[in-house]
């Protein structure tokens, strides 16, 4: 359970490194209704249970000796108890091996566990990996990688996108949902209603740009509940394979309620869980799904 002096310390975090990282390309929060529900208790004093833990992520250029410049990428959460309890941070490389990532990894919690153990270590973690993340680069594999390319392309990334809506009746927009999935070939479903659910997922460049075209639509409240980014290995048939659903469809589950604009939150999850995603359920709606 988050008590108000955790949660005040992990905003002035976020705080600090949105301020030290401006551009999103560096900083980016990837759950928005978490960070909103963070501020909620430290702002209003509420004493609600956040449905989930902050997430972001953090990208940054590691210099090797022969002068390169590597792209590193910190995939971050905060339990409800930091700094408590120490972050959770995955670092991810193209230019690293898994053995080597795993490596990094480790030698990163061992480094956290001795020197932050109970303090906010978000940059002390990212200085730790600028100072020796290129000991883990393997020079063949760094060569091999910069012959095929000098920066990791949006094409060699698999994102998918679980957006969460006040809600979504305007059949103009539901509309526009369909048409943008099938034109950027997304796959995934939207569910329409209060509240309103959309799935998107392909590579990242379509992804985003279908996210751009979403939010320029007027909206009581539209964010991206929580984000999926899978680096392909480049092989032919890669991004089919990181697919969960087939096509997109607008999915109705019982429509009830006055204005028939309340689907069966049972079936939703148990779709999701045919579909591989039954954990994404509670990312949600802050319960377990039945």
């Amino acid at each position: 359970m988050i008590n108000l002096e955790e949660a005040e310390q992990q905003l002035s975090e976020l705080d600090l490194l949105s301020s030290m990282f401006p551009s999103e390309d560096e900083f980016k929060v990837t759950d928005q209704l978490a960070l909103a529900e963070l501020k909620d208790r430290v702002e209003k004093c509420t004493k609600e249970e956040p449905s989930s833990k902050i997430q972001f992520m953090l990208n940054l250029e590691i210099e090797t000796p022969d002068g390169s410049e590597v792209p590193f990428s910190l995939f971050c959460a905060f339990p409800l108890e930091y700094p408590t309890v120490l972050p959770e941070i995955t670092i991810r490389s193209h230019f690293i091996s898994r053995s080597q990532q795993a490596q990094l990894n480790t030698d990163l919690i061992t480094h956290l566990q001795k020197h932050c153990a109970g303090e906010m270590c978000i940059l002390s973690a990212r200085e730790w990996i600028k100072d020796h993340a290129a000991a883990y680069i393997n020079k063949e594999q760094l060569s091999s990688t910069l012959q095929k390319s000098n920066v990791q392309r949006s094409e060699d990334i698999f994102t998918r996108l679980w957006i969460y809506s006040h809600h979504i009746y305007n059949k103009q927009k539901r509309k526009n949902i369909i048409d943008w999935s099938k034109e950027l070939s997304l796959s995934g479903f939207s569910m329409p209603g209060k509240p309103g659910i959309i799935c998107v997922e392909g590579p990242q460049s379509m992804c985003e740009e279908f996210w751009a075209r979403l939010r320029r639509l007027s909206w009581q409240r539209i964010l991206i509940r929580h984000r999926e980014d899978t680096c392909l290995e480049g092989t032919e048939g890669q991004i089919e394979k990181q697919r969960k659903f087939t096509g997109f469809e607008e999915k109705i589950f019982d429509a009830h309620g006055a204005r028939g604009n309340h689907m069966d939150l049972g079936q939703l999850y148990h779709f999701l869980l045919d579909s591989g995603c039954g954990d994404i359920f509670q990312l949600y709606f802050g319960v377990e799904g039945q």
